[in-house]
């Protein structure tokens, strides 16, 4: 059950970075779009506001995805992380540690959920993506061969799912040439 734990945590930590990036990107979900995030990283003293909207939210919704695939974790998941080490410091660091769970007006949230998702940022990077690999998974399916165990049950342990699984797809006798 061990691969079934980086696994979980990576679908649930996805949910909280598409989710996000889509607010930002696309306005869904009660967010402002490219041009609120814009007008908000104006009022924060970020600048150039819109091109740094414009990358905050393509790393959430990307990273996002990328973590939905089990494909390039710990590319993913290193700007990711890097990502909410910026937003301590460029915001809730001076918030405090704990969030404002009372919705006080005029006090803004600390840095604590920021420090749970590095946590499992990190963890990810460390273990990989765990089972479940959908890159792994589709590349199988494309070759038509039947997904080999390591992608269901194992995973990626170094964040680079395609590249590790792809030697079994080469047909016998490609394996086997000494060249």
């Amino acid at each position: 059950m061990q691969p079934y734990g980086p696994a979980v945590l990576r679908l649930a930590v996805r949910a909280v970075f598409v989710a996000h990036g889509a607010q930002k990107l696309f306005g869904v979900w009660g967010g402002g779009g490219l041009a609120g995030t814009a007008a908000y990283f104006t009022q924060l003293g970020l600048t150039p506001a819109f091109p740094l909207a414009v990358f905050v939210a393509v790393v959430e919704f990307v990273g996002g995805l990328l973590l939905v695939a089990g494909a390039l974790t710990l590319v993913a998941a290193g700007a990711l992380a890097i990502e909410m080490i910026v937003a301590i410091w460029q915001f809730h660091l001076g918030q405090g540690f704990f969030l404002n769970w009372s919705l006080a007006p005029a006090q803004g949230y600390g840095y604590e959920y920021n420090v749970v998702l590095i946590g499992a940022l990190v963890s990810l990077m460390l273990t990989g993506a765990g089972a479940l690999v959908a890159v792994c998974l589709v590349s199988a399916k494309l070759a038509g061969v039947a997904a080999p165990r390591r992608c269901i049950a194992r995973g990626d342990a170094a964040g680079q799912s395609a590249p590790r699984h792809r030697a079994h797809l080469a047909p016998r006798s490609a394996r086997d040439d000494p060249r």
